[in-house]
């Protein structure tokens, strides 16, 4: 009952699984000497490319709009550093957009992606365990904006992929990972 009436106070349904069973389980696990040094969940960055910005302009203004839906907030447009010749590309053209969601936002925008938008994913078979940086960070790369629910799948014009960054506080790889699976992503199966 406490942990109902905790959760009607308004703290997400992945924060509240997050406080009751996976801190006092990798405490328990890794053997922390002081809660504080069980790993968390800092923030999420949501990226997408938009290299048909050069030539088409409306692109940038679709995926925005796709991922303030995804989100819930609105992404920041990212230039180009530099100028490529090859790519018809200066310095300053707009090419893509992001977006760093934190607090409550991401909490929910992770809990709609692990029990929402992972399983819609075609012949789903769990995200890669390779993909971490070597300090318990995560990289997630999900080739249609289309497996999200908030993303109306008649009034896409053009199906694009996007790049989810999930960044803890984990030392290294084994204890992001740990705690990812505790949250329930759903990793593939080793042989």
């Amino acid at each position: 009952m406490a942990a109902q009436a905790n959760n009607l106070n308004g703290a997400p349904r992945l924060q509240q699984r997050y406080r009751d069973e996976v801190a006092p389980r990798m405490l328990e696990e890794f053997s922390f000497g002081n809660p504080m040094q069980v790993p968390r969940l800092t923030k999420v960055v949501v990226n997408a490319g938009v290299g048909e910005a050069l030539s088409e302009a409306r692109a940038l203004d679709e995926v925005t709009a796709d991922i303030t839906a995804i989100c819930g907030q609105r992404p920041v447009i990212t230039r180009a550093r530099k100028s490529i010749a090859n790519f018809k590309l200066r310095e300053g053209n707009p090419i893509g957009v992001t977006c760093t969601i934190r607090g409550r936002r991401m909490w929910e925008f992770l809990d709609r992606t692990i029990n929402a938008a992972l399983p819609r994913i075609r012949d789903f078979q769990g995200v890669p365990r390779t993909a971490f940086d070597g300090r318990g960070n995560y990289s997630l790369g999900i080739r249609e904006q289309i497996v999200y629910p908030e993303i109306d799948y008649g009034a896409v014009n053009k199906v694009r992929g996007l790049q989810v960054n999930i960044i803890s506080t984990a030392r290294n790889d084994a204890e992001g990972r740990r705690l990812l699976e505790l949250l329930g992503m759903p990793f593939e199966r080793t042989q």
